[in-house]
């Protein structure tokens, strides 16, 4: 007589996940649901763990393994800036479009807060995330946030970054340099030679970014760039006008002012404007990014123009995609907008 078939194997349990990884259950729930109170170190070494022994936590994991995630979660610094509501509003519509829901968050520029945003999207079963975003200078900044990402992805995750160097994901990366040195080209041609720049944050690399492409075109003009006075403010319209201040009465002679952000041009434009000076016959005023408030502010703003609706949607894109061997990178182009903020300088 046959004898009955032996019963399948249990499938790992997480308690076997821990003992394999050398932790304790509660560091190991905590690792794999991506909560606080564990290294992200050995949230990767958990991780990986579970992953070699085969463990399925939980209907995340079968979501991910059977590719039927349905939510999206999106990360920005401020969506109180223009330049972040246009990104999402391309994210938006592609998840719409695509029948998934999106959670949005905001950072306000804190390295601590984007790591704990991103455990929260994790604890919430969020099985795709897009950061939008500068990345930081130092990249040591953005070092747990990487390893978070890294333990992310090797439990099934998929992640993509707007505007960050230093993380090793799929990543949308706008032309900063290229469209700092069309701007400052622009303003050169038009005969300006006292500029000053209002920098924004001076941690970001997208101001790093900017200003590169700015001392770029200005010095192959002949200029010396260290002439150019950079004052550094908040990305917003408070912080341009505060830079714009600081800036004019050090420097009272300048022709032409840069903000690295539309939000700071238009601080720039108001405090000129109030101050008595005329825009743009005593001073020109140029910004970055073309959020839809450049149009309509008086003088209407030179900027550049970023395609930040179409950022939103390619990160989506590619976080819905299949991971590739190697990180991909989507490099976006930009275009010089005149409007009636610039013009030559007073003779």
């Amino acid at each position: 007589m046959a004898e009955p078939p032996s019963p399948p194997p249990s499938p790992p349990r997480l308690i076997d996940v821990a003992r394999a990884a050398g932790v304790s259950l509660a560091t190991a729930s905590r690792a794999m649901t991506g909560s606080s109170g564990v290294s992200a170190e050995v949230a990767a070494q958990v991780q990986a763990v579970a992953t070699r022994v085969g463990y399925v936590p939980n209907s995340h994991a079968r979501a991910l393994a059977g590719g039927q995630a349905s939510m999206v979660g999106l990360i920005v610094h401020d969506v109180g800036d223009p330049y972040f509501g246009e990104i999402a509003r391309g994210v938006l519509r592609e998840t719409d479009s695509r029948g998934y829901l999106a959670l949005i968050s905001q950072t306000e520029r804190d390295p601590r807060a984007e790591l704990a945003r991103v455990r929260a999207l994790r604890a919430h079963r969020v099985t795709s995330i897009v950061l939008a975003g500068s990345g930081y200078v130092e990249a040591r900044t953005e070092h747990d946030l990487a390893a978070e990402l890294r333990s992310f992805t090797a439990a099934g995750g998929r992640a993509a970054v707007i505007g960050r160097h230093h993380l090793q994901v799929d990543a949308v990366l706008p032309d900063n340099a290229g469209g700092g040195a069309t701007l400052m080209r622009h303003l050169l041609e038009l005969g300006h030679r006292r500029l000053g720049v209002l920098g924004g944050p001076a941690n970001l690399t997208t101001v790093e970014d900017r200003l590169a492409g700015l001392r770029t075109a200005a010095t192959a003009a002949g200029l010396d760039w260290r002439a150019v006075p950079v004052v550094h403010g908040d990305f917003t319209r408070e912080g341009g006008a505060e830079a714009t201040a600081r800036l004019m009465r050090a420097h009272p002679g300048l022709t032409a002012v840069v903000a690295l952000n539309d939000p700071m041009a238009v601080g720039a434009l108001s405090w000129l404007l109030n101050g008595g000076h005329r825009v743009p016959e005593e001073i020109s005023v140029a910004g970055f990014d073309d959020v839809p408030v450049a149009r309509d502010v008086y003088p209407a703003l030179t900027t550049i123009r970023l395609p930040m609706l179409a950022m939103g949607r390619q990160a989506l894109e590619l976080v819905l995609q299949p991971p590739a061997a190697r990180p991909r990178r989507r490099r976006t182009r930009h275009e010089l907008v005149v409007r009636a903020s610039t013009a030559p300088p007073a003779s």
